[in-house]
């Protein structure tokens, strides 16, 4: 009894152990594919309760959802020769589970390293601004090349390439902001001459308007001087009209003609012929010139001879006035023992002064150097103190 108990029990944990491997369940989103033996059934199991052999079957299940896969940055060189960073994302789903899981080993490593070659493959490809302004047209081409060695051989299918980020080198975003500076002041200036030339067609029309009525221009101008006597200042500005203008336009010659003046009809020619023919006829008495007496010749004025004796008498006169201002000097800065030499050269000074004024005075004599004055005045005065000295003694 005891054995068939134990037998009962190893039977119904066998059967329990058979049903928990013959019961799988598949996911709403997944499929489930059955290896027989490592053999691959034909059948895809959808979402549900389904029971397989417990003994050589088993069931991988395979997510069919759309995955997102970051693609890392790739730097490259663009077809005009500029380095770029871009980095993508991949969304992609399985399409058929059984070529997913038999024919590449992981799926996920491989798509993402398809993706990094496909995105270095495109940016060789595409120019700069492509990259930056055709962004549609770059992700669908990015999506055939990554599409195509993957969903016929691997069973998956990509919905969908987006490029995330072009990084571009500061050199080159500082060249495209001068770009775009250069483009935006091109419209500017564009739009300004756009409005000038519709301003000037407004402009002729109201001077044609103007021109049939002259007294609309007077009005206009009367306008124009109230607004700028409005202003704070002190000077008025008078307009000149242009029919002014024309008019001293059409009065001035032509450059090229020069306007010859008539000749007069009378020029009172015939009166003055008969008025001289009457003269000559007449006979008047001439006119009597007195005659110019010579004029005498100026003698030249005699120059007097210079003797021996005016000579003298000059070179004497000039020792005097030498010896009289050399003693005054040396009477003022010498002490009190050549006080009675200094009155000697005085006295001295004096007998030749009165000398001077007997002999005739001759003219005066140029100027001398300082220093020979000094030394005929200091020779005058020890003459003159010599012989006063040598007059002295009794």
């Amino acid at each position: 009894m005891a054995a068939l108990i134990t037998v009962l029990v190893i039977l119904v944990i066998a059967g329990l152990i058979a049903v928990g491997r013959s019961i799988r369940v598949v996911q709403q989103y997944e499929k489930g594919i059955i290896y027989r033996f490592g053999r691959v059934m034909p059948e895809i199991r959808g979402p549900g309760l389904h029971i397989i052999r417990p003994v050589g079957d088993r069931m991988a299940k395979v997510n069919m959802q759309i995955v997102a896969m970051a693609v890392p940055a790739q730097e490259g060189i663009t077809r005009d020769n500029v380095s770029v960073r871009v980095d993508a994302v991949v969304y992609f789903r399985v399409v058929d589970p059984i070529k997913a899981t038999v024919n590449v080993q992981n799926y996920m490593f491989a798509i993402s390293q398809q993706a990094q070659t496909s995105l270095r493959s495109i940016i060789g490809q595409s120019e700069m601004d492509q990259l930056l302004a055709e962004r549609e047209t770059v992700n669908r081409e990015l999506r055939r090349i990554i599409d195509e060695p993957t969903e016929g051989p691997w069973g998956i299918r990509v919905e969908r390439v987006e490029i995330k980020d072009v990084s571009l080198p500061e050199g080159m975003k500082r060249s495209m902001s001068r770009q775009a500076e250069a483009e935006r002041e091109r419209r500017a200036r564009i739009i300004t001459a756009d409005g000038e030339y519709q301003a000037s067609k407004r402009l002729a029309a109201a001077a044609n308007v103007m021109a049939r009525d002259p007294a609309a221009l007077q009005l206009r101008l009367l306008q124009t001087v109230v607004e700028v006597a409005g202003e704070k200042n002190s000077t008025l500005v008078m307009p000149v009209p242009v029919e002014l203008l024309r008019f001293f336009e059409k009065m001035a010659p032509a450059p090229g003609r020069v306007d010859v003046a008539p000749p007069p009809e009378d020029t009172g020619d015939a009166e003055v012929a008969q008025a001289e023919a009457a003269i000559e006829k007449t006979g008047l008495p001439g006119i009597a010139v007195p005659e110019v007496p010579p004029v005498p010749e100026v003698e030249q004025a005699g120059v007097p001879e210079i003797t021996a004796d005016t000579a003298l008498a000059g070179t004497a006169l000039a020792g005097a006035a030498d010896g009289a201002l050399a003693g005054a000097a040396d009477s003022d800065l010498a002490g009190a023992a050549d006080g009675a030499v200094a009155g000697d050269g005085a006295v001295a000074g004096d007998g030749m002064t009165e000398a001077s004024e007997a002999a005739p005075v001759p003219a005066p004599a140029a100027p001398r150097p300082r220093a020979r004055s000094r030394g005929r005045a200091s020779a005058a005065t020890g003459t003159g103190t010599g012989g006063e000295a040598g007059g002295k003694p009794e």
